[in-house]
C-alpha cells in the first residue's frame, strides 16, 4: 500500500518540493513531480536547475528520452510515467494513478485556500483506509 505523507505549514511551497527531491536523490530515489499545468512545470524545472544553490537536481519532463535514466521528473502530463518510487504531488486535487506508486508526498502551504485543498486530498486518502503521516515543517522548508 502506498505511504502518504503530508508536509504541513510549508513557507514556500515549491522551494519544500526542491529540498525533498534533492534528499530523496540522494537516497538513490526516483521523483514524479506532478504538477497541474505547464507553468507550474516550468516554474519547477526552473527551480530544480538551481537547487542546491551550487548545484541542480537532475530533472527532465515525462516525454523526454532520458526520463527512463533520470531520477527526477517534473511535468503535468500523465501519459507516461518512468518509474513508481515517489509521487510528489504539487495539484490541488488527488492523484487519480496514486496508488502505483510506493509513497506519495503532499506538501501543504500556509495559504488558506492550499490548506482546505489538502483536508479533502487528506480525508480522502484516510477514508479509503490509508495510513498518513503528518510533518508540521513550520519554517524549516526554507
Amino acid at each position: 500500500m502506498t505511504q502518504i505523507d503530508f508536509y504541513t505549514h510549508a513557507a514556500d511551497k515549491y522551494h519544500t518540493a526542491c529540498v525533498l527531491c534533492a534528499k530523496a536523490v540522494e537516497r538513490g530515489l526516483r521523483v514524479m513531480v506532478y504538477t497541474p499545468d505547464a507553468a507550474t512545470t516550468e516554474r519547477m524545472d526552473k527551480l530544480l536547475w538551481s537547487t542546491p544553490a551550487v548545484g541542480f537536481i537532475p530533472h527532465c519532463r515525462a516525454s523526454d528520452s532520458l526520463a527512463s535514466v533520470t531520477p527526477v521528473i517534473v511535468d503535468h502530463n500523465t501519459d507516461t510515467l518512468a518509474h513508481d518510487d515517489i509521487l510528489l504531488n504539487l495539484h490541488t486535487e488527488q492523484p487519480l494513478f496514486f496508488s502505483r506508486f510506493h509513497r506519495l508526498i503532499e506538501i501543504v502551504s500556509t495559504e488558506e485556500n492550499d490548506r482546505t485543498a489538502a483536508r479533502e486530498r487528506f480525508r480522502f486518502y484516510r477514508d479509503r483506509g490509508y495510513e498518513i503521516h503528518s510533518h508540521d515543517i513550520g519554517n524549516k522548508g526554507r
